[in-house]
């Protein structure tokens, strides 16, 4: 399972898709003006998410 991690305070989290129970994937989305989003996608289609925030910015995940 994903663990996202905050690298200010320490607070994780895991995440896992709602519609198939599979861990959610690291990606970048790519926005028309070109800025790049960090997201959480399901591997199997069935959507993505902004990849959680706490303290301000992005927790990141080693998977």
């Amino acid at each position: 399972m994903a663990l996202y991690t905050c690298a200010a305070c320490g607070m994780s989290v895991n995440t896992t898709c709602g519609a198939c129970d599979a861990v959610l994937v690291d990606d970048i989305l790519v926005k028309d003006d070109g800025t790049r989003v960090e997201i959480s996608a399901c591997p199997n289609g069935h959507g993505k998410i902004k990849s959680p925030l706490c303290c301000g910015t992005d927790m990141t995940c080693s998977v």
